[in-house]
């Protein structure tokens, strides 16, 4: 009889590529628990929550925290809106530059980032603003936007239009109909989206590098440590703060959408 479930070999390379892909993640946790102080002591002397501390106490570490939780949840908060009406905008409205204008919304999230970083970059010195932290919002939007317009367009898709049309024959203003019958069927989407949103910004480095000028979020300030070895205990510790913050809304958002692919970003 046929089995649809793959072969042990082919089983076996995929826990072995995920191995491999996962492999260093976990050094990263391990040696922020190491007791020694060394940059790598093979094998680890014993188990400590002193790094914690120490990090935490640091205030250049609490500012890069502070900073990039404002700038992601200001991005997050920019996409939601432009994603959502652009979404509502594109959904079932047939006009001239339709494909066009879905291309250019995309575009971003596909583009290499130093290319969006560069381009950035020249559109503030050309207008004269100053790197700061609203560049770095906006930077970090650009692509923010794409996720949540993905998701948002997604569920109106499956939304049956027959809902949107009863609610007005029923005498439902635009706005009723809304609030609720279109907003109740976005929710899971629009709070997927987000928290993707959210974790996309908290980790981005590269757009960053271009839009910060002289601010420090918490990947550019990951990136300086490189330079100073004596840190690696209290890197690796604020590097598995980072995977933590980025990790626990992708979870969530897959927890939202776990019925299917049918929201954007199933097939990435």
């Amino acid at each position: 009889m046929h089995s649809d479930r793959p072969g042990l070999p082919l089983r076996l390379l995929a826990w072995g590529g995920l191995a491999f892909l996962h492999a260093p993640i976990l050094l990263i946790v391990v040696y922020a628990f190491n007791t020694q102080d060394a940059a790598f002591s093979f094998p680890p002397q014993g188990f400590t929550l002193k790094w914690f501390g120490i990090a935490l106490a640091r205030a250049d570490v609490l500012e890069a925290v502070k900073l990039s939780l404002q700038v992601a949840a200001l991005a997050t908060l920019i996409a939601m809106v432009l994603g959502s009406l652009a979404a509502l905008a594109l959904y079932r409205s047939a006009f001239f530059g339709r494909n066009a204008l879905s291309l250019l919304l995309i575009l971003p999230i596909a583009l290499p980032g130093i290319i969006t970083g560069l381009a950035l970059l020249s559109a503030f010195k050309g207008l004269g603003i100053s790197p700061g932290l609203w560049t770095i919002v906006i930077g970090h939007a650009t692509f923010c936007v794409v996720i949540v317009y993905n998701n948002v367009i997604a569920r109106l898709r499956r939304t049956a239009h027959s809902q949107i049309e009863a609610s007005m024959d029923l005498g439902a203003d635009g706005w009723q109909t809304f609030r609720y019958i279109i907003l109740p069927n976005l929710k899971s989407a629009l709070l997927a989206g987000g928290m993707l949103a959210f974790a996309l910004s908290f980790d981005e480095i590269i757009v960053t590098t271009f839009t910060s000028g002289h601010q420090r979020t918490l990947p550019i300030w990951l990136l300086n440590q490189l330079s100073r070895p004596r840190d690696v205990p209290v890197t690796n510790v604020v590097a598995l703060l980072v995977m933590l913050m980025t990790m626990l809304p992708i979870l969530g958002a897959w927890y939202l959408t776990r019925d299917g692919d049918h929201l954007a970003g199933g097939g990435k």
